[in-house]
């Protein structure tokens, strides 16, 4: 029995893992392209599929806790803890932010275009593992960042609120007896806003795939999390806790890749030891075949190379931004940002925000520099680019906007 409870949800994750896969290449959902056709062409399509994805998964949270159905306390990563480190999410946001731009994509395009063919990801995906390892098993974090992020940091307990997800600081402040329960309102108004403005573009609802996209993945996202936080992820969890040799990382979780590529690396190294294999592990699994599976069907499979030393150097500087800085703000732009901002985590806003910062950061300095070349340094490159992003007022701008 203990087996196969593991087993069956393992395996469910790599299903699930191979339909975000699938979909992710069949519709070129790509959270970075995304941030891209938004700061260079001014085309919010994908970004509008993104936050359907958020929406969906936010409103199949909030029912399903309200109802009963799921129990995402104790998730993994910890979403809701009460303990709020900004910095981690500030600082781990940005660094994601800028290293998915070098590298062409975040972790989830990494698995995607690694099942199209993309050899590429071979050394971007070992990166993020050797960095996210280095982040969550040696005293590299505790000393480079948790030394300094811990004492500015604020632990709501202090003032009697449980957790820090949304609902629960309004309901708290508000003096609700159940403070948690403000999460389904939040959920709902959040929610309301967010169709809103992705469904008053007439463009967005003719894109057949960018909705499609948003859709499926917010669904998959929910799903996920009824696997590992309802009645199976229950007694997944219950039946762990007595085995002589419990599988690693069980417990309430859903999309997440960086800290599973760390994951895979202590599986490599401990010499392929089954018994270490993760739900996230199998998700990382199942979204390199779905997508392989797709490229194959569809004929769109292609070997793909670095294209220069630069293009190798740039890509792998990325990863290892990736692998820190997912680490350090607990999530990818999918980890993160769907997985995370679906249980109202306000780090989770916060990491997100972050991480769509340093990628059109990246993206407006890049273009800056191509435009002027010789005469646009990176500090003029990226004060100006603060300016078009409304982070700085216009009196600050270095070079003309283009």
């Amino acid at each position: 029995m203990e087996f196969e409870i593991t087993t069956q949800v393992l395996l469910l994750g790599v299903v699930l893992g191979a339909a975000l896969g699938a979909v992710s290449n069949g519709t070129s959902f790509c959270t970075m392209g995304a941030v891209s056709d938004w700061v260079n062409m001014g085309d919010m399509r994908r970004l509008r599929s993104w936050f359907l994805a958020i929406t969906l998964a936010i409103i199949g949270i909030a029912i399903m806790e309200l109802t009963g159905m799921i129990d995402i306390s104790g998730g993994r990563p910890p979403y809701r803890n009460s303990m709020f480190m900004w910095p981690r999410f500030i600082v781990g946001g940005l660094m994601f932010g800028v290293g998915m731009t070098l590298a062409s994509g975040c972790t989830n395009k990494l698995l995607v275009r690694a099942g199209g063919g993309n050899l590429k990801t071979i050394f971007t995906f070992a990166t993020v593992g050797i960095c996210a390892y280095i982040m969550t098993r040696t005293d590299f974090y505790g000393i480079v960042f948790h030394s300094w992020m811990a004492p500015i940091s604020f632990d709501f307990q202090t003032v009697g609120i449980a957790d820090s997800s949304i609902g629960t600081i309004i309901g708290s402040l508000l003096g609700f007896k159940n403070p948690a329960s403000i999460n389904l309102y939040a959920a709902l108004a959040l929610a309301v806003v967010f169709l809103f403005i992705i469904f008053k573009s007439k463009d967005f609802v003719e894109s057949k795939d960018a909705l499609f996209a948003g859709l499926v993945i917010g669904i998959l996202t929910a799903i996920t999390w009824y696997i590992t936080a309802g009645s199976m992820g229950i007694e997944w969890k219950e039946t762990a806790e007595f085995m002589e040799f419990p599988p690693p990382a069980v417990g309430p979780q859903s999309f997440t890749f960086v800290n599973p590529m760390s994951e895979t690396i202590v599986f490599y190294k401990e010499g392929l030891n089954f018994n270490l294999i993760t739900f996230g592990m199998c998700t990382q699994f199942g979204v390199l075949s779905g997508s392989f599976l797709y490229a194959i069907s569809s004929r769109s499979f292609r070997f793909e190379w670095f294209a220069s030393k630069s293009d190798f150097f740039r890509h792998v500087i990325g990863a290892a931004l990736m692998g820190i800085g997912g680490i350090l703000a607990m999530g990818c732009t999918l980890g993160q940002g769907v997985t995370g901002v679906s249980t109202l985590a306000l780090g989770s806003f916060l990491a997100l925000g972050s991480i769509i910062i340093g990628c059109a950061l990246t993206l407006k300095v890049e273009y800056y520099e191509m435009i002027y070349e010789e005469e646009a340094s990176f500090m003029k490159a990226l004060l100006s680019s603060m300016v078009d992003l409304r982070l700085l007022p216009e009196r600050l701008r270095k070079l003309e906007a283009v």
